[in-house]
């Protein structure tokens, strides 16, 4: 009984914070605006979807951002691999994760991701860098 209890919980949990990716095409900069927990579970083939739909579009200079991230599991960082690599290997583009709460920040420097993806405090300055790189390519 204890088992049903606490499974009821975690799906109760899970209901009111959903993995949510909304892509923002504004002038040449692809925004992805990710909320919840970026961890394994069934929201994988909705992320699949998703990378698919930012291959299409072919975004050069892309902006991640994930102020409501709340955790990352693996799944999530195959993810931020995945797009960041798709993004780079379009000739000259640009990718910053803008945003990265604790939690996030702690994961991305334990896989030392946080030597090879860019990173911005805030969406203002990760678009700012952006802006940058642009002006600079």
């Amino acid at each position: 009984m204890q088992a049903m209890l606490c499974t009821k919980s975690t799906e109760s949990f899970r209901a009111k914070t959903p993995m949510t990716i909304d892509i923002e095409h504004s002038d040449d900069v692809c925004i992805l605006h990710c909320k919840g927990r970026f961890a394994s579970g069934p929201d994988l083939e909705y992320m699949q979807a998703r990378l698919e739909q930012i291959k299409v579009m072919a975004c050069r200079r892309l902006l991640v951002d994930f102020s409501e991230v709340s955790s990352i599991g693996s799944m999530g960082v195959g993810f931020l691999v995945a797009v960041f690599t798709s993004v780079i290997r379009n000739g000259g583009g640009r990718f910053i994760l803008a945003g990265a709460q604790p939690f996030v920040l702690q994961v991305l420097e334990i896989t030392r991701l946080s030597t090879v993806i860019p990173l911005a405090a805030d969406v203002a300055s990760g678009l700012a860098a952006l802006s940058m790189a642009g002006a600079l390519a």
